[in-house]
């Protein structure tokens, strides 16, 4: 036991230092530690994740591990782009003239796949004073297009090159309002992109998770003659019509401070699970029905300062010219379950577990089944954080089966998860006595089954509800016997009675 111990102290003295050095930058990513293949046949997700003191390399092939396609109408087909993304792993804010995050792939995805803006690269007359809006012309947002984004809201470019102009809908669990949203991307200029949810109070880890609002909303109005800064525009865009609405084009929106939780960027600075000291970061944005909503990722102009030939034309193909190190995903420690208990009261079940080695721990999910087979999510329980010491937990299930099975998901921050041992609980059994004999004329003798719990109270009651006989502190698996002889004939009842459960059975004094 001795030597286990000092081997588990060892490996948590290795593995933490080197976990804190790599930060988010390096382990948020989906790496193929499998060969796992997608879209024909491509190997999926990120291929590799190497990173020196300054930046982290992504190697990708840009074609995800979930199904794409088909997109009807669109001649692209997505093709093995051999990438290799540049992000800096210490972002700092751009004193001078921002960048402007442009055409082409702005970020990737923490899969490798491209992070496409709001603009599908087209204007209205070609003048470049109405610019489309991608999701209305390529998404198929009014029904109209027929070559629109798969499934996923993704497509293919003319090179072949797979991406998202929105929040990627397979990514992540966009459904998840319990927990802050992880890390999805990453901009180029090294600021984390996350999903809709967050902290409500964006400098406080405990205020109440909720869905993180853009602060750009539709113009009022009738016809496009006037930009979002309210200058008249140098040429009048299309009348708003059905083929035309509003939303069609990024002019037809503007940017109110104070109207949602992020800046004109559709970012914020905040607190947030992977870096709880604070860090710039940017969100996706999806209306109240989880529906894509404009800018729908980062807009405008980076926060951060993006590293020369990140962005362009022939980016994505870095050339790496400084001593890296491989990150190898399989080499954290993982939670230690060391037990996994349940019992049944009169109107509940209690859960509780104990785990050890809690590094990177982010929540159990509660799992519930009648057959073993079925299973259901039934709530959630946050991790303590970072600690390696024991710590224990529980949950109660205020409805429960009448007999059921239990198991915890225990989940990490970067989405590998473990499940526990099953657990039965019968509720039939919960509370059982052996009362006899019954009808009974002197003594009446009782056994508690040793499921149920201890000290008991034991009332006899006549038929008009007065109490004729107690007797306290019961125990499960001891007889006793209740002296019933000075009683008069009659039907009575007996009640067990502890601060979890109660019970009653009709005796008969004859």
């Amino acid at each position: 036991m001795q030597k286990k111990l000092g081997q588990l102290i060892l490996a948590l003295l290795c593995y933490i230092p080197t976990l804190l050095a790599q930060g988010p930058a390096v382990t948020s990513w989906v790496v193929n530690t499998t060969g796992a293949t997608g879209y024909g046949g491509i190997k999926s997700n990120v291929q590799q994740v190497q990173y020196s003191t300054s930046y982290v390399y992504i190697s990708c092939t840009c074609i995800p591990g979930y199904s794409i396609g088909p997109w009807n109408g669109n001649p692209n087909t997505p093709s093995n782009q051999n990438f290799v993304y540049k992000i800096p792993r210490n972002p700092a804010k751009n004193g001078g003239t921002a960048t402007t995050v442009g055409n082409g792939h702005t970020g990737v995805w923490t899969n490798g796949v491209s992070i496409f803006n709001v603009s599908d690269a087209m204007s209205y007359n070609n003048a470049g004073v109405w610019n489309r809006n991608a999701y209305y012309w390529e998404g198929d947002k009014f029904g109209t297009v027929t070559n629109g984004f798969d499934n996923c809201l993704g497509h293919p470019q003319q090179q072949g090159e797979y991406h998202h102009h929105v929040s990627p809908k397979c990514l992540y669990n966009i459904n998840d309002s319990t927990h802050h949203s992880p890390i999805i991307g990453y901009a180029f200029d090294g600021y984390p992109v996350y999903g809709i949810y967050g902290y409500s109070d964006s400098m406080n880890t405990s205020s109440k998770i909720r869905r993180i609002r853009t602060g750009y909303h539709l113009r009022s109005i009738s016809a496009r003659t006037t930009l979002p800064s309210g200058a008249t525009a140098s040429s009048a865009g299309p009348a708003i019509s059905t083929a035309y609405p509003l939303g069609a084009y990024q002019e037809d929106y503007v940017y109110t401070a104070g109207y949602g939780d992020l800046d004109a960027r559709n970012g914020r600075y905040c607190k947030t699970p992977e870096y709880p000291n604070g860090t710039y970061a940017y969100f996706v944005s999806l209306d109240s029905t989880l529906t894509p909503e404009y800018p729908y990722t980062f807009f405008g102009s980076y926060y951060g300062v993006v590293p020369a030939g990140s962005i362009g034309p022939t980016s994505g193909h870095t050339t790496i010219t400084e001593t890296v190190t491989t990150y190898v995903p399989s080499t954290g420690v993982p939670v230690n379950i060391i037990s996994f208990t349940g019992k049944g009261f009169s109107d509940y079940n209690r859960l509780q577990w104990t785990v050890n080695n809690e590094i990177d721990n982010a929540y159990f999910d509660i799992e519930r089944s009648i057959d073993e087979k079925n299973i259901e999510k039934i709530g959630t329980v946050n991790a303590i954080g970072n600690m390696t010491e024991q710590h224990s937990y529980q949950f109660i299930d205020s409805k429960p089966l009448e007999q059921g099975y239990y198991r915890f998901k225990q989940v990490d921050k970067n989405g590998s998860y473990t499940y526990s041992n099953l657990v039965h609980i019968n509720r039939k059994e919960t509370m059982s006595i052996k009362l006899y004999p019954n009808p009974t004329s002197n003594y009446l003798f009782l056994y508690i089954n040793p499921i149920a719990e201890n000290n008991f109270t034991v009332s006899l009651i006549d038929g008009v509800g007065k109490v004729v006989l107690t007797q306290k502190n019961i125990q499960p698996t001891i007889s006793y016997s209740l002296d019933v002889s000075n009683l008069p004939k009659g039907i009575y009842y007996l009640r067990l009675q502890n601060e979890n459960t109660s019970y009653s059975e009709k005796v008969v004094v004859k």
